[in-house]
């Protein structure tokens, strides 16, 4: 039986805020338009939303609109109810103006707002700000010199793209990103790859995997917002990177993308999540400029490539290591048989295989985990598997 949603309902994307009472300041910008938006984003993610609007954000939009799109408490002056201010989870102010950064820096307490935020402050609650405004008040000093300061305090400021002389707001959907890594914020290091990799043939052609990298985009926005430090490292992707995330690392080729993961493991990373199509081989010498057209019988030299996940074997011990396998024309068993027989060569975590034939295929399931003792576990959707990853590396090796 289909499930009717009211005009009010959400579809949920993530748990990240579940349980988190989120207090969203507005203040008078022109962007404040957007609260609706961004009420409705907070929600999809579980959190309980509170609001506190300045005066000058009610004259952009009503604390009506507001209401429904937040299901909670709308503070708008100094007589509402402020007993919702006492127990709050982290607090988000979009858009932020400089007359706010300005008097919350110095501890003005004009309104329930800056009242909220200098509460906050003292209590080392999360405070996320995101100013809005035109290009000559973002660039000027006194602007940057109060950002600092702020910064200095705990705070975390986030800027929108340049637009039309503006600096404006980020989409609804990077802002909740950057809340929900705020707010679950830990000290877990997490390096992912992703897309596809290619060998030059020429200066024109050359020898390419077929990945969009959705998958390993996905995993790590979903890891990003449960707080981890997500870098990753990416081959040709179609696909398009989330602009929350902190680090991407274009590496299309296998031998530089390889030296660049030796590079990162000298760091400490905790995790690491293979999901790059990497080339088993690739072609020995690129010719110069452009091989002649209408050649008969070209023939092209392929040489194997090193096999990451084994090179970082002796490099990673005491990480979590999770790699992914795809496989044809065989039979499920014969699958988790790969899969066991690749964590124990590589020395793996865990390996999450799945059959090309099996993708896209909505009665099928999206993967099948494999750990390091044998176990198998079926993974319906791509939400169980980003679930399983997150379980194995909060869990560790």
């Amino acid at each position: 039986m289909a499930v009717v949603m009211r005009d009010t309902d959400v579809e949920m994307k993530g748990g990240q805020l579940a349980g988190k009472h989120i207090l969203l300041g507005v203040s008078g910008g022109i962007a404040a338009v957007d609260t609706v938006r961004l009420c409705r984003e907070l929600r999809r993610y579980g959190a309980k939303v509170s609001v506190v609007m300045t005066q000058s954000a009610q004259k952009v939009i009503t604390p009506l609109a507001v209401k429904w799109s937040s299901q909670g408490d709308v503070i708008s002056d100094w007589d509402s109810d402020l007993t919702v201010l006492s127990q709050v989870d982290a607090i988000i102010v979009s858009p932020a103006t400089r007359n706010l950064l300005a008097s919350h820096l110095h501890g003005l307490m004009n309104g329930p707002l800056l009242m909220a935020m200098s509460a906050a402050r003292k209590r080392n609650t999360p405070i996320l700000l995101v100013p809005s405004m035109h290009n000559d008040l973002a660039e000027d000093p006194v602007t940057d010199d109060l950002v600092q300061e702020i910064q200095k305090q705990g705070a975390k400021v986030i800027w929108g793209e340049h637009e039309e002389g503006k600096r404006k707001t980020p989409p609804s959907e990077h802002i909740v990103a950057e809340l929900c890594n705020l707010v679950n914020k830990n000290q877990t290091s997490v390096v992912i790859t992703l897309g596809a990799n290619r060998s030059a043939m020429d200066d024109i052609r050359f020898l390419q995997n077929t990945s969009s990298g959705r998958t390993g985009f996905a995993i790590a926005d979903y890891l990003h917002r449960w707080g981890m430090d997500i870098t990753c490292v990416s081959g040709i992707t179609s696909e398009q990177a989330p602009t929350w995330l902190p680090l991407v690392i274009k590496s299309p080729d296998p031998e530089e993308m390889l030296d660049e993961l030796i590079a990162l493991s000298n760091d400490e990373i905790n995790a690491w999540v293979h999901t790059a199509a990497v080339l088993d081989y690739q072609i020995e010498k690129a010719a110069e400029g452009k091989v002649a057209s209408q050649q008969s019988g070209l023939q092209l030299n392929l040489v194997e490539t090193r096999k990451h996940i084994i090179e970082l074997a002796p490099l990673c011990k005491g990480a979590c290591r999770i790699g992914f396998k795809l496989e044809s024309g065989i039979k499920q068993k014969d699958l988790v048989h790969r899969a066991v027989a690749q964590n124990e060569k590589a020395q793996m975590t865990a390996t999450i295989a799945n059959r090309l034939e099996d993708i896209g295929d909505s009665q099928m399931p999206r993967a099948h985990l494999v750990d390091a003792n044998g176990a198998h576990f079926v993974l319906q959707t791509e939400s169980d598997m980003c679930d399983a990853i997150r379980v194995l590396i909060e869990r560790g090796v």
